[in-house]
C-alpha cells in the first residue's frame, strides 16, 4: 500500500505556546509559594498547552487501546508460550486484567485491537466482538532474527491502522490517550528496535521480560543481535525498521501515536514496548513527542535508553514491567491531580492571602 506519511508528519505542530505561558503566570498566584508543588507544576502547565486553555481540564475522555500481537521469536527468547497471548486478550476482553482493574479506577475506557495474535478466533471457537480483529493484519509476525518479522506492505498497514485508530478514538470524544501493548515475545521485538534507534548494542537493551532465566536471556541477547545485523543498513527507514525487527502490534502504536500527535491529543506512555514504538514516531516526526508524556520506568533497562533519547521524566518508577498500559494507568491519577490543582486552588487575590514579599533593594 501506499502510505502518505508525509501529509500525516507535516499535520504535527507543537501544543500552544500562548496556554502555556499563561500557566506558568497563573502558577505563581496561586496560594502557595513558588515552586511549592513540583513535578505537579510542570505537569500542569504541559496540560494547558495540549489542551490550548488556560486553566486545564482534568481529562473528561480518557482511553486505553492495547494493540496486541504475537511474534515468532517467542520461542527461544520467552519464559511463555505463545498461546498466553490470545488467552490474555480473552482476559482483557472479560475485564480480568490488571489494565482493565486500574482503568476502572482511573474512570478510563478500554479498547482490545488484535493486530497480530497467531489465532483464527472463530476457528478456536472463541466470538469475539468484530471491532476486536477490524485492523488486524496477519497471524503473528515472523522470527526476527532469522527473517523479516514483517513484509513492507504489511509494516505499512499495520502503521496506518494505528493512525485510524487514533482517528477513530479522538472522532469519538478522546481527550486523552493511552496505548497499551499485549504480545509475548514483544519485549524482543522493541529490545531489537531500540537498539537500532539508540545505537546499542544488544546486552544493553535486553531485560529479563516475562522472568526468563540465564539461558534464555542469553538466547534472547543472541536474537536481538541477530534481528539487529539484518536491519543495520536501514537507518533512516523507520518502516524498513519495523518490517525487519519490529512486528505489526509495535508498527500500529507508531501509526497511533504519530496519529494522535496529528490531532493534538495528549499520550501518557507506558513502558518498553511502547517506548519502542515511541522511538519510531520520533524518528518520524520530533515534534510529536511535545504531546508525550512518560508514565512509569519500566525495569526493562531499554527503557531507561528510550526516556534518554526523548528527554522524558517518567511521572512514577514503581518497578513495574507488566505492560498493558498498568503504569499510564498509574500515573494517570497524578496527572488528573496536577490539572485539578492550577484549575481549582484560589489564588491569593481570590482568597485575600497576602502573596509574597518583594526583596528590599
Amino acid at each position: 500500500m501506499n502510505l502518505d506519511l508525509t501529509s500525516i508528519v507535516a499535520r504535527v505542530d507543537v501544543p500552544d505556546e500562548a496556554a502555556r505561558g499563561q500557566a506558568l503566570v497563573r502558577q505563581e498566584h496561586l496560594t502557595k509559594p513558588s515552586g511549592a508543588l513540583g513535578r505537579l507544576e510542570d505537569l500542569a502547565v504541559w496540560l494547558a498547552a495540549v489542551q490550548g486553555t488556560c486553566p486545564p481540564t482534568v481529562p473528561s475522555q480518557p482511553r486505553l487501546v492495547v494493540f496486541a500481537g504475537d511474534h515468532g521469536v517467542a520461542a527461544r527468547t520467552s519464559a511463555y508460550p505463545s498461546a498466553v497471548t490470545a488467552q490474555m486478550v480473552l482476559n482483557l476482553l472479560a475485564g480480568g486484567a490488571a489494565a482493565n482493574v486500574l482503568a476502572q479506577q482511573a474512570g478510563v475506557g478500554v479498547r482490545v485491537l488484535d493486530i497480530a495474535v497467531d489465532i483464527d478466533w472463530a476457528a478456536a471457537g472463541h466470538d469475539v466482538p468484530a471491532d476486536l480483529t477490524r485492523h488486524k493484519v496477519r497471524r503473528g509476525s515472523a522470527p526476527l532474527d532469522r527473517t523479516d518479522a514483517l513484509t513492507r506492505d504489511e509494516a505499512e498497514r499495520a502503521f496506518a491502522a494505528g493512525v485510524a485508530v487514533a482517528d477513530e478514538e479522538v472522532d469519538a470524544g478522546a481527550d486523552l490517550l493511552i496505548a497499551g501493548d499485549m504480545g509475548i515475545g514483544n519485549t524482543t521485538a522493541a529490545a531489537a528496535l531500540i537498539g537500532l534507534l539508540a545505537h546499542r548494542g544488544a546486552v544493553d537493551v535486553v531485560g529479563r521480560g516475562t522472568g526468563i532465566d540465564d539461558d534464555t536471556w542469553m538466547a534472547k541477547c543472541a536474537a536481538v543481535r541477530d534481528g539487529m545485523f539484518r536491519a543495520r543498513d536501514l537507518g533512516g527507514d523507520p518502516i524498513g525498521q519495523l518490517a525487519a525487527v519490529g512486528g505489526a502490534d509495535i508498527a500500529a502504536i507508531s501509526g497511533f501515536l504519530l496519529g494522535t500527535a496529528a490531532r493534538r491529543v495528549p499520550v501518557i506512555l507506558d513502558g518498553v514496548v511502547i517506548g519502542a514504538a515511541a522511538l519510531v514516531t520520533n524518528a518520524l516526526s520530533y515534534r510529536a513527542r511535545s504531546w508525550w508524556l512518560a508514565g512509569h520506568r519500566s525495569v526493562e533497562p531499554a527503557h531507561g535508553i528510550v526516556l534518554d533519547r526523548l528527554r522524558l521524566e517518567p511521572i512514577v518508577d514503581y518497578r513495574m514491567r507488566l505492560g498493558e498500559g498498568t503504569g499510564a494507568l498509574v500515573a494517570l491519577s497524578v496527572v488528573n491531580g496536577a490539572a485539578a490543582t492550577l484549575a481549582h486552588m484560589a489564588t491569593f487575590d481570590d482568597a485575600g492571602v497576602a502573596g509574597p514579599v518583594a526583596p528590599r533593594p
